[in-house]
């Protein structure tokens, strides 16, 4: 089972961020752009695991104390440089809380075996990847200029920098990721809720 810890985005963000990619999609259209209803935020990517690993992550996580913090959605960037680009996202501004909860949750699954993170948490949301290149936000072998965004880019800098919206969650969520070639499935497995 591949799964992943998020939290949801609240409509009225989705729906701007939804009429963003309608206006600028035709601008890079061999780019595999996300669904709307497929944007969350990642707190963990946790992947594949047993069955039976489920009901572990969940008690885990049943009792982490995390506080919630306001949530601003702006802005966008390439990973993992603009003249690399190989993925699109959305920036995301908040307090320290955020952070501090995807530490937590790391922690947790950690001791459960599941591998830790080793780069700083960096809260962003995906809208496009490259066609045919890898996803990843990370540097690889074998980057290097490429114009897979060139036109998006060039257009992109002739816009205001896009607000999308402000949230405050009040939970998080285990999901598990069903790949298909229409695209990954996500189902909610469990709730945990953030404090005031």
């Amino acid at each position: 089972m591949r799964l992943f810890l998020a939290l949801d985005i609240d409509d009225a963000i989705r729906e701007r961020i939804a009429r963003f990619v309608d206006e600028v999609r035709n601008f890079s259209p061999d780019a595999r752009w996300v669904k709307p209803e497929s944007l969350h935020v990642t707190l963990k990517f946790i992947g594949e695991v047993p069955d039976d690993t489920v009901e572990k992550i969940k008690q885990a996580l049943k009792d982490v104390s995390a506080a919630t913090t306001e949530i601003k959605f702006r802005g966008y960037g390439f990973f993992p440089t603009p003249k690399s680009a190989r993925v699109l996202w959305i920036g995301m501004e908040s307090g320290p809380q955020l952070a501090q909860l995807a530490a937590a949750i790391d922690e947790r699954v950690a001791n459960l075996g599941i591998k830790k993170e080793d780069r700083a948490f960096s809260p962003h949301l995906t809208l496009a990847r490259a066609a045919g290149g890898s996803g990843s936000p990370r540097w690889r072998k074998g980057d290097g200029p490429n114009r897979a965004f060139s036109y998006l880019q060039e257009k992109l800098c002739a816009l205001p920098v896009p607000e999308f919206g402000t949230m405050t969650p009040r939970e998080f969520f285990l999901y598990q990721s069903q790949l298909s070639p229409k695209g990954s499935k996500y189902t909610k497995l469990a709730r945990f809720a953030l404090q005031s």
